[in-house]
């Protein structure tokens, strides 16, 4: 296998950036603590996290003893030992530390060929430094490394399972990322790391059920603050955002380290947000940048913060320099967003044909970018390129964004009663679809517009408000715009509400039946209390109906994307 070829560092950069780790446990198995005298209690917890990187670098590093030759201090654990620390806490290790890591890898897998433990270390760090700072040539490197350890252990090798769940997860495979860590669940049912990979990989499928077993068992084996940034997660995407901001404010309040503490307060601003609240989420990306001045995650949130506050010089400089170090699809598309609202069509054509092309590199990559394609197509490009991308996503991965993402491109493609019914599947909490998404209301209240459903139409644009008034520099004034053509209801109720009886569309199938808006009043919404069920929908071609996809019961082995 040709080892780590460097990857070309963005403009800017000066230097070449590794990744974050991610798995909670060390990659490999556990060395016997060495002979020798008992070390004092306090020296013995002093070196656990220590002890626990020699055991994942392969046993090779040896515990030295509390003090040295003439009682000198032992010295300090090394990079590669912080960043399989960091790895095997479920934290971004430092990416000094990562590339330090990758370095002593590569030199052990060529002068050890056969070392399955090294192939698999390897493998997650190079995971990682694709995840952290885009360079996604780094997944198959690492998907080479995890295939060679798993060919030199073919049985019992979990942190080869492990790692390639974590790869496919990455990649946004999420049946593939389900069938590994399920598999690595059979050899290591306390693998507490591995549920976390499950739950972004069931939620992914738009298996709500499973994941939400997936994070009993997370919590059950695990309370640490990894654990509680996982379940803010889950809080959020369940609605309930008082206990997502309670549990990442605590999760960043127990980090050990710059990076892991930097990785929360940024989920805190994404939080933050979301509910409108701009200047606790600009201090949030603040404070995660001071933090950790290599996530770029945090920076492009700043800049989507200064753009909402009106300080648009701070705002393009903050998505420049985010887009530089860490080139993703989805900043050049918030970026071209912002100059097409002000009004500089060319600079946003020259991120539009950014974005295609990091999507073209990414794909070829192996990494399913059809979200953030679709959405894009839908708005700035071809909607029915969309709708036929979106309904291969949805057969493969039927989770609520894409459900969200597939209405929203019917309707620029013309199919509003079709589209309803995914719009609806975005926003039904019964189905996983209570997280209180602006962006989601908004999409779901045009749909109904058009469709002449007035009442609810009203309810869903004046609900996105109130979530957050600033979502979208382009979308935010088109609600503002659609809700005041709408005008106020007529006196006793608008009578276009019993239009929603989930009636069948033009295929003559029947759509899903209507969700009441009290599954949103619970989620905490004003004002939407006695609205019907909605117009149904068709379920997608190939998609079977719009419930969730039930992945293979097997964990087969699934080929390279």
């Amino acid at each position: 296998m040709e080892i780590e070829e460097r990857q070309p560092v963005p403009a800017g950069s000066g230097r070449a950036e590794p990744s974050g780790a991610r798995p909670e446990e060390p990659v490999g198995e556990r060395s016997p603590e060495p002979s020798g005298p008992r070390r004092p209690p306090l020296a013995r917890r002093a070196l656990i996290g220590t002890a626990v990187g020699c055991a994942v670098l392969g046993g090779v590093l040896v515990l030295l003893p509390s003090v040295g030759r003439g009682g000198a201090p032992r010295p300090a654990p090394g990079p590669p030992a912080r960043a399989v620390t960091a790895m095997g806490a479920g934290v971004p290790a430092a990416l000094p530390d990562l590339a330090a890591l990758i370095d002593d890898r590569e030199a052990r897998v060529r002068a050890r060929p056969r070392d399955d433990v090294s192939w698999a270390v390897l493998g997650v760090a190079y995971t990682e430094r694709a995840r952290r700072t885009a360079a996604a040539a780094y997944y198959p490197k690492a998907e080479k490394a995890l295939r060679t350890s798993l060919g030199l252990r073919p049985k019992d090798n979990v942190a080869a399972l492990d790692g390639l769940a974590s790869l496919a997860d990455a990649r946004r495979d999420f049946r593939a990322a389900k069938q590994w860590g399920e598999a690595a669940l059979k050899l290591s049912p306390k693998r507490w790391t591995t549920y976390a990979t499950l739950v972004d990989a069931c939620t992914g499928l738009g298996d709500y059920k499973a994941t939400g077993k997936a994070l009993g068992k997370l919590l059950d084996l695990r309370s640490g603050p990894s654990a509680r940034a996982v379940a803010s997660r889950v809080y959020r995407d369940r609605g309930s955002r008082e206990d997502a901001a309670a549990a990442i404010s605590d999760a960043a309040a127990g980090a050990a380290t710059p990076s892991e503490q930097a990785a929360f307060l940024r989920q805190g601003g994404d939080l933050a947000w979301e509910r409108g609240d701009l200047q606790e989420s600009l201090d949030h990306y603040r404070a995660a940048m001071n933090t950790d001045a290599d996530g770029y995650d945090a920076l492009a949130g700043q800049g989507r913060a200064l753009a909402a506050l009106g300080r648009t010089s701070e705002a393009l400089r903050a998505y420049r320099t985010a887009l530089a170090r860490r080139p993703t699809p989805r900043y050049a598309l918030e970026l071209g967003e912002l100059y097409e609202k002000l009004g500089l069509g060319g600079a946003a054509r020259v991120q539009y044909d950014l974005l295609r092309e990091l999507v073209r590199r990414e794909t070829a990559d192996g990494v399913d970018d059809e979200l953030v394609l679709g959405l894009f197509e839908a708005d700035h490009g071809d909607p029915r390129a969309a709708v036929r991308a979106l309904r291969a996503e949805w057969q493969r991965q039927p989770g609520i964004a894409v459900a969200d993402a597939l209405g929203w491109a019917l309707h620029r493609a013309g199919e509003d009663e079709e589209a309803l019914g995914f719009a609806v599947r975005a926003t039904d909490a019964e189905h996983g679809g209570g997280v209180r998404s602006a962006p989601y209301a908004y999409h779901r209240g045009r749909i109904e517009r058009d469709l002449g459903l007035s009442g609810p139409a009203r309810r869903h644009l004046a609900e996105a408000l109130r979530i957050n008034p600033y979502f979208s520099p382009l979308l935010a004034p088109a609600a503002q715009e659609a809700l005041a053509a709408l005008g106020e209801p007529p006196a006793g109720g608008p009578p276009d509400d019993a239009a929603e009886s989930g009636e069948p569309d033009g295929s003559g199938q029947p759509g899903p039946s209507g969700q009441s808006e009290g599954s949103d009043d619970a989620a905490g919404t004003a004002g939407a209390a006695g609205s019907s069920g909605v117009a149904g929908s068709p379920a997608s071609p190939g998609a079977g109906s719009l419930g969730a996809a039930v992945p293979p019961t097997e964990p087969a082995r699934p080929s390279a994307r």
